[in-house]
């Protein structure tokens, strides 16, 4: 059974049951956003129907069940402004490469996950990479990659399993290809005992045990992570996704703000503003603000590789917050320029990340250029032109003194990350290294403990072995002597 078995006729009949079964309990019992992709999307209907094995009804109630729990857990508005980005950064769940047959794996590294993680900041990570998942392969099946390498029984959470199982059972229709199980230690074989007793029978089949040496029966070799046993030195390095320019602006979002730097109004975005466009923008989605002297400072380059003049200008979601310097101006051909953006005094990050930047832009004529004056420092040079956006997040990874030096000019933004995901791997690497030192110790400790207890028993043994030895010979008769002391 696969998506493309199902005929339209049946993708027709369940939407017209289920939107008639809708009406009767009300719209607004499910997300706008679904509500629409139920009247527009057949392969999403499809997946329903063929998980459902092509049952109109059985696929109708999974739908209520699963757009339902959209709405309660609020599965729409999910995104890397409100989920605790830690976790995302750490690299416990990402998704990298394919299976045999094609399938994008979701990798969850056991190692990295500890028991004490708040499990609803950690599904609501789980259910970012599903829906992220999703859209990057359209819908079509994902293999889950469970890394067990180096895992004890305190990495592994039964509530988060069951949990991940549901999702694919109840809420994710047809989503599932293989389950990859890679070096599963032996202490937890009774673990996943249970958890295959979660699964319908159908989806055990589906279960890979695998090892370094045979994992190339699951994984092409181009994929295989040098951690697995491979030649890919990929080393996970969490990017924002990119969503289409299309998706931000549609009505069911939530509106976002930008004003302009210097005022404290609301100013309206430029009409059509796309993604990306003439200027690019260095470092690409966030800007790291970093300690100097008593005050946070960012700087974000931006650069224009055009053979004509571009046009800029920011603005924040924050105004009043943030001084900006220079705040628009014109960038000539194959020039660039470094803006600074410093945090007011009395001001803090917002750790959710709603703090943003919006760099606004667009192409003009060299004889425009020679002639714009500061008229494009307000609002109406902006109507009626095609303008390009840029969205940069403000963030603060780690407290950093400049000392005289600016961070950027030794490594690129992509190096940076790359730099800071080798260390928190590293750091993993090394704490793991720790306890398990700890753990050989304890070991030793305990034995040589051992060792002290039955030499103190075998002593003891030695000591009333010849203590009765000698009693024994004492209570002989004695030998006879006479008064020169001579046996008689």
């Amino acid at each position: 059974m696969s998506v493309k078995d199902v005929p339209q006729s049946l993708v027709d009949e369940l939407r017209t049951v289920f939107l008639e079964e809708l009406e009767a309990k009300g719209t607004d019992t499910i997300h706008p956003k679904d509500l629409e992709r139920v009247k527009r999307s057949d392969h999403w209907l499809q997946r329903f129907l063929a998980h459902q094995k092509q049952s109109v009804p059985k696929a109708s109630k999974m739908m209520f069940t699963s757009l339902l729990w959209r709405k309660e857990f609020k599965v729409n508005d999910i995104n890397e402004n409100n989920i605790k980005m830690d976790l995302i950064i750490k690299g416990c769940f990402f998704t990298y490469g394919k299976d045999i047959m094609g399938s994008t794996l979701l990798v969850f590294r056991g190692k990295l996950y500890k028991g004490s993680i708040n499990q609803d900041e950690l599904r609501k990570c789980v259910i970012y990479w599903m829906e992220r998942a999703e859209r990057l392969t359209e819908g079509e099946p994902i293999t889950l990659f469970f890394d067990m390498d180096g895992c004890g029984l305190s990495n592994i959470d039964m509530d988060l399993m069951k949990y991940l199982i549901g999702l694919f059972k109840e809420y994710y229709p047809f989503f599932l290809n293989l389950i990859i199980i890679f070096e599963m230690p032996w202490i937890l074989s009774a673990a996943f005992k249970v958890i295959k007793s979660w699964l319908p029978e159908e989806a055990i089949e589906k279960i890979k045990f695998v090892t370094k040496k045979d994992i190339n029966t699951v994984v092409p070799s181009e994929d295989i992570l040098k951690s697995w046993g491979g030649n890919n030195p990929y080393v996970f390095n969490f990017i924002p996704e990119k969503k289409p320019a299309v998706e931000s602006n549609n009505i069911y979002s939530k509106k976002v703000h930008f004003s302009e730097s210097s005022s404290k109004g609301d100013t309206q975005l430029p009409p059509e503003p796309q993604e990306d466009g003439p200027v690019k923008v260095h470092p690409p989605r966030a800007i790291t603000f970093i300690r100097e002297g008593n005050g946070l400072v960012g700087t974000l380059r931006l650069q224009n590789p055009n053979d004509q003049h571009v046009v800029y200008k920011l603005k924040t979601t924050s105004p009043g917050k943030f001084l900006v310097e220079p705040r628009a101006g014109v960038l000539r051909p194959g020039t660039d320029n470094t803006v600074k953006v410093t945090l007011q005094q009395g001001f803090q990050l917002d750790g959710s990340a709603k703090d943003k930047f919006l760099v606004i832009s667009c192409v003009v004529d060299n004889e425009e250029a020679a002639t714009l004056g500061s008229s494009f420092r307000l609002p109406p040079f902006w109507s009626d032109r095609k303008v390009y956006q840029n969205v940069i997040r403000c963030v603060q990874i780690v407290e950093t003194t400049k000392n005289g030096k600016v961070v950027g000019d030794t490594l690129s933004d992509s190096e940076e990350s790359t730099q800071l995901s080798k260390l928190l791997s590293s750091l993993d690497e090394i704490q793991e290294s720790q306890k398990e030192l700890t753990r050989l110790i304890n070991r030793n400790q305990k034995i040589q403990l051992f060792g002290l207890i039955i030499t103190a028993v075998l002593v003891a043994m030695m000591f009333a072995f010849f203590n009765k030895s000698f009693r024994k010979l004492s209570s002989k008769e004695p030998y006879c002597l006479n008064a020169n002391g001579l046996e008689n």
